[in-house]
């Protein structure tokens, strides 16, 4: 719980899954919360205020962070996943991702990095265990790595202002994502403890990334898979 000033996160994908988890494990633990997604969230908290933008588009993109006011803590949780094997990829569906992923990521770094606090500014990337590789799943574990590089430059570049980049690599997590129809060629695996990962799980080790007790923590990717990476 913050007990000074309250600090205010920008969290993308606010409307369902892991950002909405994130968004109200921030909203518990004290935070003022800029949402920012297509749809509207479900949560009603007087601490979240929700822009409506499409991340798929940066001219909605620029003008809905034109709006917002300067923030402490970045989280990109915003995904989608397209599935394909060899012979059947889709080039539309590589750009949507790497759109989403690799571009929107950029975009929102850009334009927080220079209000981010000296000393104390976070960045959280949501990416995925598949970005060590997966078959079916080449063209999303691509900008899932992607992701990870990213985190590691802008980590190096941050490191003396004290700011922290780092990437939480959830396995498979029971989230509307999860059960998308346009994925049943390639259905998810259920990790090694049993059972598919929890949002809320994903989303205290985001708050954690975020805190101050983890400011020696930066230009890592965090699994929390459950076991399917052994």
């Amino acid at each position: 719980m913050n007990t000074g000033n309250p600090r205010r996160a920008l969290v993308t994908g606010v409307s369902s899954g892991i950002g909405a988890a994130i968004a109200e494990r921030l909203l518990q633990d004290g935070w003022l919360v800029e949402g920012m997604s297509r749809s509207a969230p479900a949560i009603d908290h007087p601490h979240l205020r929700f822009t409506p933008a499409d991340l798929m588009a940066p001219a909605p993109v620029a003008k809905a962070l034109a709006g917002l006011p300067p923030v402490d803590a970045l989280v990109h949780a915003a995904g989608v996943m397209r599935v394909g094997r060899l012979g059947e990829l889709a080039g539309d569906d590589a750009k949507a991702m790497w759109r989403l992923h690799v571009e929107a990521a950029t975009q929102l770094v850009e334009h927080v990095v220079p209000y981010l606090p000296d000393g104390g500014g976070r960045i959280v990337l949501i990416g995925s265990r598949t970005a060590q590789g997966a078959a079916g799943r080449s063209q999303y574990a691509a900008t899932k790595a992607a992701m990870v590089g990213l985190a590691r430059s802008w980590a190096l570049e941050l490191a003396p202002r004290g700011v922290t980049v780092n990437v939480v690599a959830p396995g498979a997590t029971d989230t509307p994502m999860l059960k998308d129809p346009s994925r049943t060629g390639v259905p998810p695996k259920l990790p090694p403890i049993g059972r598919f990962i929890k949002p809320e799980e994903v989303a205290a080790l985001t708050a954690f990334l975020l805190s101050d007790a983890a400011a020696a923590i930066t230009g890592q990717q965090i699994l929390v898979c459950g076991g399917a990476s052994l």
